[in-house]
């Protein structure tokens, strides 16, 4: 696969940048969203300046209950333990970011499928694509309560942008709104693929290929001695990765990036940068990685279009399809 199979500029720089690269530390910012009203103009230039700069943060104090992540990653995990026959039932169809799929993503960066399996939840798609409460108790009660609240922190957020952009209030909330048919955020819960039995070649491959994230904002919860991610937030002029900075996987802590789709509405203000999931390394776990991430993507018929008007405008619809359809071409 070279670049001149993509139409598309973000595809064409994951391409360049399947190598190992050079591993540096860095500070991650934490911010703190207690209090968020009374303290938003503060948050605000917290979020803006973590945002521009290296385009990831993590957010504590965010108000998700520590119970329910905690159950959400339970009914998860029992979710990828049931057969694969039955999480067959449920499989990622064309165009609907829902459903289970295994090994499927191909990363332009690498060429090769990441090493794990999802299953997605897009609302308003997920007729049929639900377990049963016999097959699974409690799930589909338990996610999307998980979902929802993931869904108010993103709306947060995303606000504090919207200040700084100069949209007006309510601006990136009306364009998410859960109400609607056209409804496109994603809770994704993932899996990546236990080590205990692999080859040593096996180790030269990635979890998940460096690649960046299509949506306007990713929250990512993480299960503690289940690291593996690693930030870049720097190219050289050819979108080659210039270092990478391991991120640490604290539970009950929010890890969050600028997807492209952001990137765009902000006039490129706000940093969609590369991120990857490594192999364990030698005296960290082989077991399976689990994790679960929210993607705030925007509604089907919302306009893409920054103030200061650098882009033409473009539907979300017709940008996410772009995306999917260079990720999940073969599907």
């Amino acid at each position: 696969m070279t670049p001149a199979d993509y139409n598309l500029a973000e595809l064409n720089k994951e391409t360049r940048i399947g190598g190992e690269g050079l591993t540096v530390d860095r500070a991650i910012p934490q911010i703190d969203m207690s209090d968020f009203w009374n303290r938003k103009a503060e948050i605000t230039e917290e979020l803006w300046k973590a945002a521009t700069e290296i385009g990831f943060f993590q957010l504590v104090n965010h108000g998700i209950p520590a119970e329910l992540i905690d159950e959400a990653f339970r009914f998860s995990a029992e979710f990828f333990d049931l057969p694969q026959a039955v999480k067959a039932q449920y499989p990622l169809k064309p165009g609907t970011n829902s459903g289970w799929e295994y090994m499927a993503q191909v990363r332009p960066s690498t060429g090769t499928p990441d090493h794990k399996e999802s299953y997605q939840i897009t609302l308003p798609r997920m007729a049929a694509l639900w377990p049963t409460g016999e097959e699974l108790t409690g799930f589909k009660e338990t996610q999307l309560a998980f979902e929802r609240h993931n869904w108010s922190v993103a709306m947060k957020v995303l606000s504090c942008f919207a200040d700084k952009l100069g949209f007006a209030p309510g601006f990136f909330t009306d364009a998410h709104d859960p109400m609607k048919p056209e409804y496109q955020s994603t809770l994704r819960l993932l899996h990546y693929l236990p080590m205990e039995d692999a080859k040593p070649e096996d180790f030269k491959a990635w979890r998940a290929g460096a690649h960046t994230d299509y949506d306007c904002l990713t929250l990512l919860h993480q299960k503690r001695d289940q690291g593996g991610l690693q930030l870049c937030p720097g190219k050289d002029s050819e979108g080659r990765a210039i270092a990478w900075t391991d991120v640490p996987a604290i539970e009950h802590v929010i890890t969050c990036n600028i997807g492209d789709m952001l990137m765009r509405w902000s006039d490129d203000k706000l940093l969609s940068n590369l991120h990857r999931v490594r192999m364990p390394k030698p005296g960290e776990s082989l077991g399976g990685r689990y994790s679960i991430a929210y993607f705030a993507q925007a509604n089907t018929d919302a306009v893409l279009q920054g103030p200061e008007g650098k882009y033409e405008p473009m539907t979300a619809h017709d940008y996410i399809q772009m995306r999917l359809g260079a990720n999940f071409g073969s599907k």
